[in-house]
Protein backbone atom coordinates (compact mmCIF):
# COMPACT_ATOMS: atom_id res chain seq x y z
CA UNK A 1 0.00 0.00 0.00
CA UNK A 2 1.05 3.35 -0.77
CA UNK A 3 -0.09 6.94 0.44
CA UNK A 4 -0.34 9.40 -2.58
CA UNK A 5 -0.06 13.34 -1.47
CA UNK A 6 -1.03 16.47 -2.99
CA UNK A 7 -0.04 19.90 -1.23
CA UNK A 8 -0.32 23.68 -2.28
CA UNK A 9 2.88 25.02 -0.46
CA UNK A 10 3.88 28.64 0.27
CA UNK A 11 7.72 28.11 -0.54
CA UNK A 12 8.85 24.74 -2.48
CA UNK A 13 12.57 25.08 -0.92
CA UNK A 14 10.96 25.90 2.89
CA UNK A 15 8.48 22.65 2.66
CA UNK A 16 11.12 20.50 0.93
CA UNK A 17 13.53 21.31 4.05
CA UNK A 18 11.20 20.35 6.72
CA UNK A 19 9.43 17.41 4.44
CA UNK A 20 13.20 16.00 4.60
CA UNK A 21 13.74 16.79 8.48
CA UNK A 22 10.77 14.94 9.52
CA UNK A 23 11.16 11.61 7.38
CA UNK A 24 13.17 10.14 10.84
CA UNK A 25 8.97 10.89 12.01
CA UNK A 26 7.55 9.39 8.92
CA UNK A 27 9.37 6.29 9.52
CA UNK A 28 8.79 5.55 13.38
CA UNK A 29 4.73 5.67 11.65
CA UNK A 30 5.93 3.40 9.27
CA UNK A 31 6.36 5.55 6.14
CA UNK A 32 8.69 5.70 3.59
CA UNK A 33 9.26 8.23 1.24
CA UNK A 34 9.06 6.64 -2.28
CA UNK A 35 8.85 9.57 -4.98
CA UNK A 36 8.53 13.44 -4.16
CA UNK A 37 7.67 15.73 -7.49
CA UNK A 38 6.69 19.56 -7.88
CA UNK A 39 4.30 20.02 -10.42
CA UNK A 40 6.04 21.49 -14.00
CA UNK A 41 3.45 24.15 -14.29
CA UNK A 42 2.50 25.23 -10.47
CA UNK A 43 5.88 25.27 -8.45
CA UNK A 44 3.64 25.93 -5.34
CA UNK A 45 2.50 22.34 -5.52
CA UNK A 46 4.04 19.28 -4.45
CA UNK A 47 2.91 15.45 -4.80
CA UNK A 48 4.32 12.81 -3.07
CA UNK A 49 3.88 9.05 -2.43
CA UNK A 50 5.09 7.18 0.81
CA UNK A 51 5.20 3.36 1.80
CA UNK A 52 2.69 2.62 4.32
CA UNK A 53 3.68 -0.54 6.20
CA UNK A 54 0.40 -0.32 8.22
CA UNK A 55 -2.85 1.73 7.27
CA UNK A 56 -4.18 2.11 10.88
CA UNK A 57 -0.50 3.57 12.31
CA UNK A 58 -0.19 5.90 9.34
CA UNK A 59 -3.41 7.32 10.33
CA UNK A 60 -3.48 7.35 13.67
CA UNK A 61 0.33 9.57 13.06
CA UNK A 62 -1.48 11.50 10.48
CA UNK A 63 -4.28 12.61 12.89
CA UNK A 64 -1.89 13.70 15.85
CA UNK A 65 -1.16 17.35 16.74
CA UNK A 66 1.97 16.82 16.09
CA UNK A 67 1.48 15.95 11.97
CA UNK A 68 -0.98 19.16 11.70
CA UNK A 69 2.04 20.95 13.22
CA UNK A 70 4.81 19.82 10.44
CA UNK A 71 2.37 20.84 8.02
CA UNK A 72 1.91 24.45 9.46
CA UNK A 73 5.68 24.67 10.12
CA UNK A 74 6.37 23.74 6.52
CA UNK A 75 4.25 25.79 4.68
CA UNK A 76 1.53 23.60 3.75
CA UNK A 77 -1.61 25.93 2.47
CA UNK A 78 -3.89 22.94 2.02
CA UNK A 79 -3.58 19.25 0.47
CA UNK A 80 -5.19 15.84 -0.15
CA UNK A 81 -4.34 12.78 -0.04
CA UNK A 82 -5.62 8.88 -0.87
CA UNK A 83 -4.45 5.45 0.17
CA UNK A 84 -3.84 3.25 -2.80
CA UNK A 85 -3.13 -0.73 -3.29
CA UNK A 86 -1.26 -2.20 -6.33
CA UNK A 87 -3.18 -4.43 -8.31
CA UNK A 88 -1.83 -6.54 -11.18
CA UNK A 89 -3.12 -4.23 -14.50
CA UNK A 90 -1.82 -6.75 -17.10
CA UNK A 91 0.31 -4.09 -18.77
CA UNK A 92 3.72 -4.72 -19.16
Amino acid sequence: MVLLVRNRVKDFDHWKRVFDEQEASGMAAGLTVKHVWRSADSPDEVFFILGVEDRARAEAYMATPEAAAVGEEAGAIDGEFWFLEEFPSGIA
